[in-house]
């Protein structure tokens, strides 16, 4: 089945569908310089999303030594000069509105705890920018976390706090679908249209507290009403842009993209095919209609319709993306709004064998700093990119909350 894919079927291209036949690729990836490889070893790398934990939660591996699936292991993230990921705590949408939410989350960041209590001399815990960097002239792998739904606080502001208090450091509003903080990109219902009456209060004590605002994943509306009672800057932990993948409201359009300069945001862009190309997208869609179309036809348990998917990809390889269309929706931000608002957001290990040509895994950064080279970005420029724009917002969020 290849690798765990932690979207809904109806919003990702499942691992299933992505296993045989695949579209040719013309892209060749340049070389690695000495440049781009010392870049990436000396510079603090963050990718603000990395779904190891429930990669490991649903079928453990130890990911301190080389692993066979995954998009994640100790060793690729040191070829990779990988730094700093962010570990997202993830709960299904599933489970919102329910006590079984807030203990899985719960069991995540123990996961995350046990992976350094198991191997302290390759990873730590990272509560702060200071924790970062420090760990990083220490050679370790920092690991802060995220929660990717925020469905565990449950309405509770004391849940909030505990989750601040044992490492949390982002959470994104919703997920796939509507809950209850914020209607989500992919929910046809918009409850709240936007944000809940409690997600605006959430909002201000994020703030309060020291969490990052990240509003992938949820509504056009629950973007700007959160961009508007935020008193600090906001990210997109792991989206990308509409521009190139027209309809696709997961991403971000150019007007969100300027407000979120405006607040001095990031966008940390996300590498998933399905995110970054139209073509992808299109695929995807045509997938979905032919098969709906054959299900109201045959029926949902025909052989016909059992067989499509192995049909489909056959006929149809899928069309993967690549590291030079990454680089265009980066190219794209910097147009809109300077280099001081973008980072990476890869979503490894969350979005199933989607991945471009070229970042494939976290051992393949140094590409996307050669390709930065490759379009004249300057080293202080890539530096911003690899994490210092993140590290500028998350600490403008830490001194906020300090003075409150």
């Amino acid at each position: 089945m290849g690798r765990l894919t932690k979207k809904p079927l109806s919003l990702l291209i499942p691992a299933l569908l992505l296993t045989g036949s695949y579209a040719a690729n013309a892209e060749t990836i340049p070389p690695v310089s000495a440049e781009a490889e010392a870049i990436a070893q000396e510079t603090i790398i963050v990718d603000g999303h990395i779904d190891v934990p429930y990669r490991v939660h649903a079928k453990w591996e130890d990911v301190s030594v080389a692993t066979e699936g995954g998009d994640f292991d100790y060793p690729r993230a040191k070829k990779g000069g990988l730094t700093a990921p962010f570990m997202s705590i993830y709960v299904p949408a599933s489970l919102d509105n329910s006590d079984e939410s807030t203990a899985v989350a719960h069991q995540l960041i123990d996961l995350v705890e046990a992976m350094v209590y198991r191997s302290p001399e390759k990873f730590a815990i990272a509560k702060s920018v200071a924790d970062v960097t420090a760990q990083f002239k220490k050679g370790l792998i920092s690991l802060p976390m995220g929660m990717e739904n925020g469905s565990p606080v449950q309405g509770s502001l004391e849940n909030l706090k505990t989750f601040y208090e044992r490492g949390i450091r982002y959470i994104t509003l919703a997920h796939s679908l509507s809950n209850h903080i914020a209607d989500s990109s992919y929910d046809l219902r918009r409850q709240w249209h936007g944000l809940s009456p409690f997600g605006k209060e959430l909002v201000a004590e994020m703030n309060n507290l020291g969490i990052m605002v990240d509003i992938s994943h949820v509504s056009d509306d629950a973007f700007y009403q959160a961009i508007e009672i935020s008193k600090v800057p906001v990210i997109a932990s792991h989206s990308s842009l509409r521009k190139y993948t027209p309809g696709f409201e997961r991403n971000m359009n150019d007007d969100m993209v300027k407000k979120l300069g405006e607040n001095g945001g990031v966008i940390m862009i996300n590498f998933g095919s399905s995110f970054v190309s139209k073509e992808t997208q299109d695929w995807r869609n045509n997938l979905t209609k032919q098969k709906n179309k054959l299900i109201k036809e045959m029926g949902e348990d025909s052989a016909e319709v059992a067989a499509f998917d192995e049909k489909y990809r056959k006929e149809n390889p899928y069309p993967y993306s690549t590291l030079s269309q990454v680089l265009d929706h980066i190219d794209h931000v910097v147009e809109l709004i300077g280099i001081d608002h973008v980072g990476i957001g890869s979503d490894f290990d969350g979005v199933g064998d989607s991945l471009p040509t070229g970042l494939k895994d976290v051992s393949t950064y140094p590409n996307l700093v050669q390709g930065m080279l490759d379009r004249g970005y300057s080293r202080k420029d890539i530096e911003k990119v690899l994490s210092g724009n993140l590290l500028r917002v998350w600490s403008e969020v830490e001194k906020y909350a300090a003075a409150h």
